[in-house]
């Protein structure tokens, strides 16, 4: 597993932001992040725990699906990415000029699920 990152001093860059060019490099790779996973050995989680948390994820999510059928949770809005937030520009601008979100009549935390 070999992954060049070469960066090459430019004009009149210091040492310092050539440094920091490069490891922002590396950083891009991912190849500081999978050194740190391989650390530690890691094992493998069995298939009966694997089945167990893939069958606790769907019966989760037919549970929240029922709910907000229901009306009991407001629905979660769909995360578009290309801002930090995950909301699209539009939503946002729209919320903003009217001040108050997207229901007037609820307070916050109303409709919000209970952590178990």
């Amino acid at each position: 597993m070999g992954i060049n990152a070469e960066v090459s001093k430019s004009g009149s860059e210091t040492t310092l932001t050539t440094i920091r060019k490069f490891s922002r490099r590396v950083q891009g790779t991912g190849l500081v992040k999978t050194m740190r996973a391989r650390r530690y050995f890691a094992r493998d989680s069995s298939k009966i725990v694997k089945k167990k948390r893939a069958l606790k994820l769907l019966k989760r999510r037919t549970e929240h699906k029922r709910l907000v059928k229901e009306g009991k949770i407001a629905e979660t809005p769909v995360r578009t990415g290309g801002r930090p937030g995950g909301y699209s520009s539009q939503r946002t601008l729209s919320q903003g000029q009217s001040g108050q979100g997207e229901s007037s009549g609820t307070r916050l935390g109303e409709n919000t699920p209970i952590a178990r």
